[in-house]
């Protein structure tokens, strides 16, 4: 008969400790099963990601343009407080408006070449580097600097301020310091989902490039818009194009702004953003030959600046929604909701310049600024309806 094996209090203790561990890793291993696979990481960890039943994933952001930084002799006069240049002030009652998108844009108009090259306003515009902070402070992510105004400073300018922006931080395209900062795409990564901006202009005011130097900005031609597309459409999600193009101050779109954004969009441009008229020109859609369809602003107006009246003195912000479906079929984008929200530059003879909201610019002096409102949203979205 054998005997009956009587096992050590002490072995029956370390025995049922171990088994416990392993129950609690293995419900820990379940209660976290699937949370890394699904959850998209954030730049911001604003949102994640939702999983329907499908397994299809789905990231959504808002991106924002406004017109031109124009900054006239007066403008950078009244920011001037005895010491130093400060703007912040005249973004101060939109600041809020401009934070609504996860990404925005601006047309830096007027050179950002900084007191060593010397301030001057129209017709050969030089500002204060400290613009450019004021942008960052309101919320803009990136600036176009190609317009007709690029080359006012000449090299000088273009160098001066693109080491500024890049001091502070801030992402530019269309003038660039060399041929390979020129080939270096400009995309920003927001949840997940990738905008390559790109951005070109009818001309420079007469002023000619210099030979050898055509990195210095970038002139509207098709064949290098489109190459340029095409490489984007490679590395990014979405294509934004910021254009300077147009009649001043005509607030419907040429033939010519029209037949332009047909061959860019077909191309591959997702979102095109117009700017040079100095006044507001209506939003649309674009149905391309291969089914998508593009969004158009032909012009954001002036959002900062010293001219007035006939609707100069009338900008905005332009924003679309951009969501990104990822499924185990591949990947999709949408675009939808466009919106479009007026503001209003004041001044009190050239003095204390504030963007406002349009309809909140009676109690800054505007007269009928509820009918103006009304109107500059149905001059804008006359060809969505």
């Amino acid at each position: 008969m054998k005997k009956k094996v009587i096992m050590p209090s002490i072995l029956i203790i370390i025995v049922c400790i171990v088994l416990a561990s392993v129950i609690l890793i293995q419900q820990q291993q379940s209660a976290n099963n699937g949370k890394s696979d699904n959850v998209y990481s954030t730049k911001n960890h604003k949102q994640r990601p939702s999983l329907n039943v499908n397994r299809q994933m789905t990231e959504k952001i808002t991106i924002g343009a406004i017109g031109d930084i124009l900054i006239h002799d007066v403008v950078y006069q009244d920011a001037f407080n005895g010491t130093k240049y400060t703007f912040e002030p005249m973004l101060e009652n939109v600041k809020t408006l401009l934070e609504k998108p996860d990404l925005l844009t601006a047309n830096q108009e007027s050179m950002l070449g900084g007191l060593e090259l010397g301030l001057s306003g129209y017709p050969t515009f030089n500002s204060p580097h400290e613009v450019a902070d004021a942008l960052v402070h309101a919320g803009v992510d990136i600036v176009s600097t190609a317009n007709n105004h690029t080359l006012d400073k000449g090299e000088k300018g273009i160098k001066s301020e693109a080491s500024y922006l890049d001091h502070i931080g801030l992402p530019h395209v269309g003038s660039f310091l060399n041929g390979k900062d020129r080939q270096q795409l400009r995309i920003l990564n927001k949840n997940g989902i990738k905008i390559a901006f790109l951005s070109y202009t009818y001309g420079t005011n007469g002023i000619p490039v210099p030979n050898g130097k055509d990195f210095l900005v970038n002139l509207i031609d098709r064949e290098s818009m489109k190459d340029e597309i095409h490489r984007a459409k490679k590395e990014a999600d979405v294509v934004v194009m910021s254009i300077h193009w147009g009649i001043e101050y005509q607030r419907i779109p040429t033939t010519e702004q029209k037949d332009l954004a047909s061959f860019l969009a077909n191309e591959g441009a997702d979102i095109i953003f117009g700017s040079h008229p100095h006044v507001l020109q209506p939003m649309e859609w674009i149905n391309t030959a291969d089914g998508r369809k593009t969004f158009v602003i032909y012009s954001l107006g002036n959002f900062i600046s010293a001219q007035y009246n006939d609707y100069k003195d009338i900008g905005g912000m332009a924003t679309i929604d951009i969501t990104k479906h990822l499924s185990e079929k591949g990947n999709s984008i949408e675009f939808s909701n466009p919106v479009f929200y007026p503001t209003y530059v004041t001044n009190h003879k050239y003095h204390q310049f504030r963007v406002v909201p349009l309809e909140n610019a009676g109690a800054f002096g505007l007269k009928n600024a509820d009918a103006k409102y009304k109107e500059i949203q149905a001059h804008m979205t006359q060809w969505l309806r």
